[in-house]
């Protein structure tokens, strides 16, 4: 398999700037942009030039580094904590389900709070390895997480996806999607469908670009052919990625995921989920507690530049929809297979 692009990279020391890959405009424009200011690491994940929970999660935690930038290296240290607060509360108002964006800067403030002793450019500094850290352990986690899945799919398996959980949604092979290369690498042969994923097409446009890339092979259909296809036992199994899991194992996932989850329960085909640890959000009971984004109607009445719907349409456009736990067969992480899915093996997995 040919070596893939990476999502992001750091450049420089801790006053440098992240490059990223714009990925609203693949596939038909490769092209990675330079976040050099705060305000650009806001843009881009409200915009969806990176997106993934695990990529946004990386890009907040740099994007604290670059929002220090300006008084790193002449503050007192109770400005450069109440700069740090101002940046981290501003990050996290770009989008609001992704559990590992609140994640990432929670773990950036708590590493300030423990290191006290330290001026602010040295204080900088560790900040800056704090985040290589997120982006490395992401890397690892991605891979311990196709391992794991990988022991769950049988050579000639059909599997179904929906939006994108690969590379392109972390810093290393993806969630879902690293199930499926670990797969592959091991010479298992499988063929994937891709749904599209309405309204921004993350699978048509994302996912599909991902698996051509990799060698593996990709069908592509609309949303609405899941269940056809499921019909027609071209699928054997699917796996999806997560934005948000609840204690009792409820998955938040891009819209169109729910639907995707009763097809599978109703052809009796195996529904995966493939998550970090970090996605999971043990203070919400349960999924009917994780908030949902809802985005611009245009999302949906002019997709991709194109009127599709009479001028002044009520639109109803939430980003993402709640997979029930009684529906997901395994949650694959990087610790290991949850299931059953339960409360208590969901503590268990993230406990040991």
């Amino acid at each position: 398999m040919s070596e893939h692009p990476r999502t992001m990279r750091w450049n420089g020391d801790s006053h440098g700037w992240l490059t990223m890959i714009d990925q609203t405009l693949l596939p038909v424009e490769f092209k990675e942009i330079e976040c050099r200011t705060v305000e650009e690491i806001w843009e881009a994940i409200k915009m969806l030039r990176v997106r993934g929970a695990p990529a946004i999660g990386c890009s907040a935690a740099y994007g604290v580094v670059i929002g220090l930038q300006t008084l790193a290296d002449d503050a007192d240290r109770k400005e450069f904590d109440a700069r740090l607060e101002e940046v981290a509360t501003y990050l996290a108002g770009s989008r609001p389900t992704a559990v590992n964006l609140f994640w990432a800067l929670d773990r950036m403030k708590r590493v300030a709070a423990e290191n006290q002793e330290l001026a602010p450019k040295e204080m900088h500094t560790r900040l800056l390895t704090e985040a290589v850290a997120i982006e490395d352990e992401d890397r690892e986690m991605c891979a311990a997480i196709g391992r794991h899945g990988a022991k769950l799919i049988e050579s000639g398996t059909g599997i179904l996806t929906h939006c994108n959980a690969g590379g392109l949604a972390t810093a290393g092979d993806g969630t879902a999607l690293a199930v499926m290369f670990a797969a592959a690498a091991q010479g298992k042969e499988i063929q994937v469908y891709a749904d599209e994923t309405r309204p921004l097409l993350q699978g048509a446009r994302l996912t599909t670009w991902e698996l051509q890339q990799r060698g593996v092979p990709v069908t592509l259909i609309c949303d609405s052919m899941a269940g056809q296809v499921m019909k027609e036992k071209r699928v054997q199994a699917v796996i999806t990625g997560a934005d948000r899991i609840a204690a009792n194992g409820d998955a938040c996932n891009k819209i169109g995921t729910y639907s995707v989850a009763v097809l599978a329960k109703a052809h009796g085909i195996p529904f995966y989920v493939a998550a970090p640890s970090s996605t999971f959000d043990l203070s919400l009971e349960n999924g009917e507690l994780i908030p949902i984004e809802e985005r611009l109607a245009e999302e949906i009445t002019d997709g991709m530049g194109k009127q599709t719907a009479p001028a002044d349409t009520n639109v109803y456009n939430p980003a993402f929809d709640v997979a029930p736990a009684e529906l997901i067969d395994a949650i694959i992480t990087e610790k290991g297979v949850i299931r059953p899915v339960t409360k208590e093996n969901v503590r268990a997995m993230l406990e040991a």
